[in-house]
């Protein structure tokens, strides 16, 4: 009899390429849609959700969470923020490293050359995948996992950065879910390695 393990990750991997090959088909629809209901008022909005939805202010929030726990004296709080944050630095070192190699064009960025191989400091060409969504999806995928009852709400977090990416041009709707594929592979990953034996 197979692993219910084995069996959940086929189902998953399954999931993830059809996911996948949805969203390249789906790129340009969904690039010319946000292109045609931009207002002022949505794009500031978008701009700031970007903004503070980087890694930096995850960071932030796993730090004053570890913080906190600690001054509670919850180890097993501790521990699932630790976690969230070894699995934002995997989600976005991976992704960076992607990013730089495959030199993908921004939406905004007119270029008959969609990818552009190794481009290490012009961001106009790192679109391949989204360093925003990998980060915080991989943050908090980690505590989807670890209590989902806390966890399921803040999934919403994630998806409206995700949005504010294809909203600002910055990302093609394919960067942003094969970076929630990696997001969501990283923090299987650190959960299965670093919390599921100890929660």
């Amino acid at each position: 009899m197979k692993s219910p393990a084995a069996f959940y990750w086929t189902i998953g991997i399954i999931f993830a390429a059809a996911a996948i090959g949805l969203a390249f088909y789906w790129d340009h629809s969904v690039a010319v849609f946000m292109t045609n209901h931009q207002t002022k008022g949505m794009h500031n909005l978008m701009r700031n959700v970007s903004r503070f939805g980087d890694w930096p202010g995850h960071f932030l929030v796993g730090l004053a969470g570890i913080g906190v726990a600690w001054a509670r004296g919850s180890k097993k709080w501790m521990r699932i923020f630790l976690a969230m944050l070894i699995a934002l630095a995997i989600a976005g070192l991976a992704g960076r490293a992607i990013k730089v190699t495959t030199g993908r064009a921004r939406p905004s960025v007119k270029s008959e050359q969609m990818w552009n191989g190794p481009r290490w400091s012009d961001s106009k060409y790192h679109s391949f995948p989204s360093g925003h969504v990998d980060a915080s999806l991989g943050f908090f995928a980690v505590l989807l996992l670890a209590n989902w009852r806390i966890g399921l709400p803040c999934l919403s977090i994630p998806l409206l950065i995700g949005f504010s990416r294809m909203y600002l041009g910055a990302h093609w709707f394919s960067d942003v879910v094969c970076a929630a594929v990696l997001g969501i592979l990283s923090a299987a990953l650190v959960y299965r390695f670093v919390l599921s034996k100890t929660l």
